[in-house]
């Protein structure tokens, strides 16, 4: 049986779609690529950034506000740190990357108000990479393996 070229040609394209399509599919989000703490640029850049955005309320050194999982009389929450001995590396990427360009409060439950701002529209997409980057960087191994396990999961 010969099989007609227009026919091989459409075959051969719809084979690329779906190789593109699984590809697609399979390619991880940005944010859990780009917050690379092995990249020395990104990680400087992100320390920069951090000095400038972060430090005031999260600490100059990730450690966080005194008392942070003490409710303040408001009922919010003191800025948690972002060292090891934190919450921050239990959530993936790109819930922190999330959390940062659109503020604690959208991802808080009901009930719980957040004041972390946020930062869409003054920082780029690359500039929370780069910070998240930096945080990561600090962390010791263990805590960067389990870290990213977390990342594998959510995806």
């Amino acid at each position: 049986m010969t099989i007609k070229r227009p026919i091989w040609i459409a075959a051969a394209v719809a084979g690329a779609l779906v190789v593109a399509g699984v590809g697609l599919l399979q390619w991880p989000s940005a944010s859990a690529v780009w917050a690379d703490p092995s990249d020395r640029e990104l990680v400087r850049a992100g320390q920069a950034v951090y000095r400038s955005q972060c430090a005031a309320c999260h600490g100059a050194e990730l450690e966080g506000e005194p008392n942070w999982r003490r409710r303040r009389p408001d009922g919010t929450l003191p800025a948690p740190p972002h060292d090891a001995t934190g919450h921050t590396w239990h959530h993936s990427d790109e819930i922190l990357f999330d959390i940062t360009k659109q503020g604690g409060q959208r991802a808080a439950p009901p009930g719980f108000t957040s004041r972390m701002p946020a930062y869409d529209g003054s920082l780029t997409d690359r500039e929370i990479h780069a910070v998240l980057a930096f945080i990561k960087s600090r962390w010791p191994d263990s805590v960067r393996d389990r870290q990213a396990l977390i990342n594998r999961r959510s995806r």
